[in-house]
């Protein structure tokens, strides 16, 4: 990729006074689309209410509904009508750039009559696939593909007799979870092994078999890197999806450079979103923290201070955490997070890069970003279609003028209008 075309930047508005803002965020898109794929399984229709509508979750409706399980996607709630679909006719699924749709949905697939083909956007035939393609294999499914990446086919036989599976999951979580997610309407469930380093980002496991037995799935999760699904019926439900935690990260964090105050509105009590370890990371970042019932509050000092942080299981927030230890007063070292190199982008590699053309001082690491102290400046910061890249730079241009985003619509792929609202919030700062 070239530098950032000079015809498709946009200028990060900075917060020049301290703000008092209030936010009302759409929902998690990680909820809405394990939600469908539940939906799509279960034992009669239900609604996902207040679903985030977004180029992942309207890719994963339109996925679940050319495999039969048609998804109305019009208003706020979606009504799913559960059947996937045994005829043999040929079906197709644009997975885009989302790994839930790439990784969820072949599973799924699997239990139709006939081939289903995948492809996304082309880099979305870099990001790591092999390990549910090999598995799928092991189950007794054909599947066809050249670099067990995008694109691929997926040749279902009607049924899986299910069984014990061995993976390494150490690239994304989302492996297990795709398997888990399918795993009641396979004829012996699914016994799922991890084998090799940590499991990143174990928060959205957690989350999935919270989903399962919310749906009264059986699952047995007691012991460490094993996870068993029975087999059974799939309960149907309607579900209202909380707000998307980790999209809170970039506004929270205004309060924070901005020495104001911010609320995200109706932040849950007790959730598994891996968003919610934002609480704790802004606290020792400099901010204070109030949740109450009109949501979560953060009221940032002036002052913003370096963190030594493992950020192995919530990856996704690295970089919005990244750009913040950027306008830091002291070092910062975030680890574990290797696997984000597998995400969007190199996030890694693509934080290193952006943060440093600003002035940042910054070394890359192979698991993660030591940051020190350094004075900023505006320029143009590339995003890499990648839409927490997008959030970095935002949040670096609330405090440093001139700061100029490629492609900020990327955020589209979990927060529709994301822009207009960080606009308008700042509109009077």
């Amino acid at each position: 990729m070239t530098d950032a075309a000079t015809d498709d930047l946009w200028a990060a508005p900075r917060a020049r006074v301290p703000v008092d803002l209030r936010v009302e965020l759409p929902g998690s898109k990680s909820l809405t689309n394990r939600e469908l794929v539940l939906a799509s399984l279960a034992q009669g229709p239900g609604d996902v209410r207040r679903a985030l509508r977004s180029r992942d979750t309207e890719l994963m409706a339109s996925a679940l509904s050319a495999l039969g399980s048609p998804v109305d996607v019009h208003g706020p709630d979606w009504h799913v009508s559960p059947g996937i679909d045994r005829a043999a006719a040929p079906a197709e699924v644009d997975c885009g750039l989302a790994g839930t749709v790439m990784r969820f949905v072949p599973p799924l697939a699997a239990l139709r009559n006939g081939p289903t083909a995948f492809d996304g956007d082309p880099h979305a035939r870099t990001r790591p696939m092999a390990q549910i393609l090999t598995a799928l294999r092991g189950l007794g499914v054909e599947v066809r593909s050249k670099t067990d990446a995008l694109p691929f086919t997926v040749t279902g036989a009607g049924s899986i007799a299910g069984g014990t599976v061995v993976i390494d999951a150490s690239a994304s979580s989302q492996f297990v979870s795709a398997l888990l997610l399918a795993a009641p309407r396979y004829q012996a469930g699914i016994e799922v092994l991890h084998e090799g380093p940590p499991v990143p980002s174990l928060p959205h496991i957690e989350m999935t078999v919270a989903c399962l037995r919310a749906r009264g799935v059986v699952v047995d999760d007691s012991e460490p890197n094993r996870w068993r699904v029975e087999p059974g019926p799939i309960a149907a439900r309607d579900v209202a999806i909380e707000p998307d935690l980790s999209n809170a990260a970039p506004f929270l964090m205004l309060a924070l450079t901005s020495g104001g105050s911010v609320t995200v509105a109706d932040w849950p009590r007790a959730t598994t979103q891996a968003g919610d370890a934002l609480r704790e990371i802004l606290v020792a970042m400099g901010g204070e923290v109030t949740l109450d019932d009109t949501g979560l509050t953060i009221t940032g000092s002036g002052a913003i201070h370096g963190v030594d942080l493992d950020l192995h299981d919530v990856g996704e927030l690295a970089p919005a955490i990244a750009a913040l230890a950027a306008l830091a007063d002291s070092p910062s070292h975030l680890r574990g997070i290797a696997h984000i190199r597998g995400h969007e982008t190199d996030r890694l590699a693509a934080l290193a890069t952006e943060l440093t053309r600003l002035g940042s001082d910054v070394t890359e690491h192979p698991d993660g970003l030591s940051i020190r102290p350094a004075t900023l400046h505006g320029g143009a910061f590339r995003t890499y279609a990648d839409h927490r890249m997008a959030h970095a730079a935002v949040v670096i241009g609330s405090a440093v003028d001139g700061v100029l985003v490629e492609n900020i619509t990327t955020t589209s792929k979990t927060f529709p209008g994301f822009e207009h609202l960080w606009a308008d919030l700042l509109s009077g700062s």
